[in-house]
């Protein structure tokens, strides 16, 4: 499913990306415009609610049309890997590649599957600002918004994710940040991921996935695509190393099993010059 109109400044966006380094930098447009004060008041604003009768009400209906919502988006993904998910008992937080602004449903439904319980994702606060039924799902399913508020993270963003974890969930985050749309490569991770898996002493289950072309085409710039999930070998943090060289240790881990991964499905050594079939399913237009 291909959201947000037309991707052709997306994919100059990338190559802009590329060309300069910056890996976790955004590519798509059209987001919110919103100032950091407002961004920080979305955050607050869900957190307070939290609890709440009419946030209880409107999460349960929310849930319950992404459960089927998952199934539907998922009807042919294939998942690999998953004596790896079985692995792990516990907390822990999810790792994978950022690509479509409905990935997280290659994930939660991957969980689903593997018998692992509920899934937070970590997202953008601006993402709350969104309109319309995307809106309402992106306020009332199990999103928690991250802001660079010092108060929001330390007075509700860390205590949530450590008492999700120490409850046995599992938390969602993209260390890649920004969504680059359908871009196939792994991109170098931040490593925020890593830190609360470190200081909470959880593993990080390691994902990727691949992105397959199909024949048909669903927009005038795109092919239809299918998903297929990687679960790679869970990653522990040492427990007679501190927080800062486990988060880092397992971040450079973590980005190695996925460059791996990429260069197995694809068959070809990772770079990050950009190639024609980097956007899975863009249909180029001749200049």
């Amino acid at each position: 499913m291909i959201l947000g109109g037309n991707k052709a400044a997306v994919v100059e966006n990338i190559k802009t990306n590329l060309i300069s380094g910056n890996y976790n930098n955004k590519a798509e447009v059209g987001d919110p415009n919103i100032t950091s004060e407002e961004k920080t008041e979305l955050a607050l604003r869900d957190a307070r609610n939290r609890g709440t009768v009419g946030y209880w009400m409107k999460t349960r209906l929310a849930m319950t049309f992404l459960y089927f919502f998952d199934l539907f988006m998922n009807r042919s993904t294939k998942v690999e890997g998953m004596e790896n998910l079985s692995q792990v008992q516990g907390g822990a937080i999810v790792t994978s590649n950022h690509f479509n602004q409905l990935d997280n449903t290659v994930v939660r439904e991957t969980m689903r599957r593997g018998k692992q319980g509920r899934l937070y994702t970590v997202v953008q606060e601006s993402n709350l600002a969104m309109s319309g039924l995307f809106g309402f799902i992106m306020n009332y399913v199990d999103n928690v918004p991250i802001t660079k508020s010092k108060k929001y993270t330390s007075e509700f963003f860390e205590p949530f994710i450590a008492e999700k974890l120490a409850q046995g969930d599992k938390i969602l985050i993209y260390p890649e940040q920004e969504m680059w749309f359908n871009y196939r490569k792994p991109r170098p991770p931040k490593r925020g991921a890593y830190y609360y898996a470190a200081l909470n002493h959880v593993p990080v289950i390691s994902c990727f996935v691949e992105i397959k072309t199909l024949p048909e085409q669903e927009t005038e710039e795109f092919y239809r695509t299918q998903w297929v999930m990687h679960v790679l070998p869970p990653i522990y943090p040492d427990p007679e190393k501190d927080v800062r060289t486990n988060s880092l240790e397992m971040m450079d881990l973590d980005y190695r099993q996925k460059v791996a991964a990429y260069e197995q499905a694809y068959g070809k050594k990772l770079t990050y010059a950009y190639e024609e079939g980097d956007v899975a399913g863009w249909i180029a237009k001749e200049a």
